[in-house]
């Protein structure tokens, strides 16, 4: 019999370049390109390489190395931030097209896990109420709102998805601080349910309603005691604890109201903007199935806030890029709710009152 010599193969998947990744984007490119293209400088993105670490780090086997956690956080982080093809982000990383879903969702887990609970959260309130004061709204914890996310068609429940522009989607409610910064998120609810049920059936209305979401902190407008406060769109219950605008026929009291209350919920429509001109993967049809995409809209609010708090820039073309992705898939309207409880008629009414007589003392 002759003599067979194994030879020991280390890894046996195909090999791809990973040069690029590894000899340009790491070593020669400036901090303008890694914030055009994953949305963040190279030192926000190495923090968050490490926060992470401990939750996407792989050993390598017999069949191939394991990607490092720079490499794998920087694919999805790319894949988010860009309406790119799977393809076109496995080319440019020297992996493979299936490893780029796999790796996203396997980040997005991360983030959602390590991140989310420290990243998205109320924090100071008295600064938020102070910061909202300044622009003009007392007493005000946070602005509310609902985006719609475009999917595709869900093979289980498709019709329930459909919304009133359409189209496929899935709800994000936010409630936004003075800065724009998310500090309650709720998602998953699909696209054809109202923004007021959405509401009334997440753990924040509840834990308002109860009283417990912000430090009891109540003042007195008028003869009035007022709670904190949300502020919401026509959509949402006026609650003594969440004030909306006034509808219908208005005299110059109810605009002033109107327009205090808008200028300030404006920070909410604004946080969604961001949200979606950073990671333009929220624009385009999201193609995972219905329990993962929740988890990728939560990972991209937690690197919106992880931005913002980092202080990075929100560039220019940005908007104008995000527009005409969104262009195909319009936000539809809520249908205004007419509910209000007594003590909150009180509040608002004793609120515009008060907007009426500072303007006439100003």
């Amino acid at each position: 019999m002759g003599h067979v010599d194994f030879v020991e193969r280390r890894f046996w998947a195909r090999e791809t370049s990973t040069d690029w990744w590894d000899h340009i984007v790491l070593q020669v490119w400036d901090e303008s390109q890694w914030l055009r293209n994953f949305r963040m400088r190279k030192g926000t993105f190495l923090e968050l390489c490490e926060l992470l670490s401990p939750a996407l780090k792989r050993k390598d086997t017999r069949m191939r190395a394991a990607l490092t956690v720079q490499k794998r956080v920087a694919i999805a982080l790319w894949k988010l931030a860009t309406p790119d093809s799977y393809r076109s982000v496995a080319n440019h990383f020297g992996v493979g097209k299936s490893t780029v879903g796999v790796v996203v969702l396997q980040v997005a887990k991360a983030i959602v896990k390590v991140l989310l609970s420290k990243v998205v959260t109320l924090g100071n309130a008295q600064a938020i109420i102070d910061g909202f004061a300044a622009m003009g709204f007392p007493n005000c914890g946070g602005a509310i709102d609902g985006t719609h996310i475009p999917i595709l068609g869900p093979g289980h429940q498709a019709s329930q998805y459909i919304n009133r522009k359409g189209y496929f989607s899935m709800v994000l409610q936010a409630l936004v601080d003075h800065r724009g910064r998310f500090t309650n998120i709720n998602v998953g609810w699909p696209g054809k349910v109202h923004d007021a049920r959405v509401f009334r059936n997440s753990g924040l209305f509840r834990r308002l309603q109860e009283g417990i979401f912000f430090p009891d902190h109540k003042i007195t407008v008028g003869d009035v005691e007022m709670p904190t406060v949300i502020l919401g769109d026509p959509a949402y219950p006026l609650m003594p604890w969440l004030m909306k605008p006034y509808t219908g026929a208005l005299d110059s009291e109810k605009e002033l109201f109107n327009y205090r209350l808008s200028k300030c919920r404006m920070v909410v429509e604004c946080a969604f903007g961001c949200l979606k001109g950073r990671w333009r993967s929220l624009l385009t049809r999201c193609d995972l199935s219905e329990t993962n995409i929740p988890i990728v809209i939560a990972a991209c609010c937690v690197l919106h806030n992880l931005c913002e708090s980092k202080g990075e820039t929100f560039m220019a073309g940005w908007e104008v890029e995000a527009n005409s992705l969104a262009a195909d898939y319009a936000q539809p309207d809520s249908r205004a709710i007419r509910r209000s409880q007594r003590d909150a008629l009180c509040i608002r009414e004793a609120l515009k009152a008060s907007f009426k007589t500072e303007q006439g003392t100003q």
